[in-house]
């Protein structure tokens, strides 16, 4: 019997599971509160930029729906929720609370439900199975618990919904054959079952961990080549050629997404609510989070050699998104750029070919017309195809590349006042 899947939350990660489950033969429905997002994937529009989705959402299409009552149909339900960190870094788990009670509301009996929102170790335990006992279900028979931390990577040409590895956790070796049935339905992948719920858990933690801690060395060393007058790329692509125990990382202007930034913080409440302090993780988060400060520093002093101040000058950011050719914002070093960048009273243009909604300016070409200093806050392909001798045709002075993704000699050759991210 074709079983039904409902997927709750259709953003980056939700939206491109379900029209996998669609395409490997599922009855997908999907549970969204925006009602701009459901009228657009029930006409077939994606509304977020994913080839994966451009590909696909035609051809195997997901019905979506803004009724929780949906959920009563489905015997999987996947839970695919934002778990963000508030003002003063601390967890957010509201969404994921939401969804357990919504589920809890229109549970269908013997149903598995899959946790795929970044969680630190301890929620499925802490969190979601005593909602399920304290509503009368009883984890292993009314209901099926499970943990398969989401793994994905916005504009990634190979890797996608449908060949990505996955984990997976459970209270219960049912449960566990189950999600492990349906993951390996999905993706090509290898699907490797956790001995525990709290091991699948802390998989993902620990995956952003590792690349927050080396971005922040990397972006530790950057500033201090800065001073010492080496350029750090160079360097990373010197330190690449050794075949063993070095993996090159880059610095850049910050750290964006909506795991990098926000999972270790989950690591670091737990654990110390636990007694345990988490320094290096927390120096980490230090260090990412002050790049955009840094970029903007670098900008001040690049405009004190041309002898103009930020106040006043015409700034061009180019790139609001976090990374390179999508159209995701979310905790993208260039929000806190153009904060601090309009705070020192400069005249800020924005132009991002991915967010026109998100800029001020509509072409290329009119924000190197209007700016005479730029930040490259996002290496999209339209940036780096630049022609070099375009920024002097159009009067530019300064150029705060904190991608390091322009030629810095080409640009230096013609008087610009270039400056990387350790170049």
């Amino acid at each position: 019997m074709k079983k039904t899947v409902c997927v709750i939350g259709l953003g980056y990660v939700g939206l491109p599971i379900a029209v996998r489950s669609v395409e490997k033969g599922y009855d997908v429905i999907g549970y969204e509160l925006s009602k701009e997002k459901v009228d657009m994937i029930n006409k077939g529009k994606s509304p977020i930029e994913e080839k994966y989705l451009d590909d696909n959402m035609q051809k195997f299409p997901v019905k979506a729906s803004t009724d929780e009552k949906v959920i009563k149909k489905a015997d999987i339900t996947l839970i695919c929720v934002p778990t963000p960190v508030d003002e003063f870094y601390n967890p957010d788990l509201s969404p994921v609370i939401g969804a357990t009670e919504a589920i809890i509301r229109n549970l269908k009996k013997g149903s598995l439900v899959v946790l795929e929102s970044t969680v630190n170790p301890g929620v499925s335990e802490e969190v979601l199975k005593p909602m399920f006992e304290a509503a009368g279900y009883k984890v292993g028979t009314d209901v099926f618990i499970a943990h398969c931390p989401e793994r994905i990577n916005p504009g990634d040409p190979k890797w996608n919904v449908s060949n990505i590895p996955r984990v997976v956790g459970s209270f219960d070796k049912k449960g566990l054959d189950a999600a492990v049935e349906y993951y390996r339905n999905i993706t090509t992948g290898e699907v490797r079952p956790m001995k525990s719920i709290r091991e699948a858990e802390a998989v993902k933690i620990l995956e952003n961990s590792f690349r927050d801690i080396n971005l922040a060395f990397v972006n530790e060393v950057a500033r201090s080549f800065n001073i010492l007058g080496i350029d750090v790329k160079d360097v990373i692509a010197g330190s690449a050629t050794k075949p063993f125990g070095f993996m090159p990382f880059y610095p850049s202007c910050g750290v964006g997404g909506h795991c990098i930034p926000v999972d270790p913080y989950y690591l670091i409440e737990r654990a110390k609510k636990a007694g345990f302090d988490h320094k290096f993780l927390r120096l980490s988060r230090e260090i990412n989070n002050s790049m955009p400060v840094y970029a903007v520093e670098l900008l001040k002093d690049a405009l004190n050699e041309v002898k103009l101040p930020l106040n006043g000058t015409a700034v061009g950011i180019m790139g609001v998104a976090y990374k390179a050719n999508i159209d995701d914002v979310r905790e993208s070093p260039a929000v806190k750029i153009m904060e601090l960048v309009k705070k020192g009273g400069a005249k800020m243009n924005v132009f991002d070919p991915h967010i026109p909604k998100s800029s001020n300016v509509k072409t290329l070409e009119e924000i190197l017309k209007k700016s005479t200093a730029l930040v490259i806050a996002t290496d999209h392909n339209e940036f780096k195809l630049i022609d070099p001798k375009l920024f002097k045709k159009h009067g530019i002075k300064v150029i705060i590349d904190g991608r390091n993704c322009l030629d810095k000699n080409a640009i230096k050759k013609l008087g610009i006042v270039y400056k990387g991210i350790g170049r």
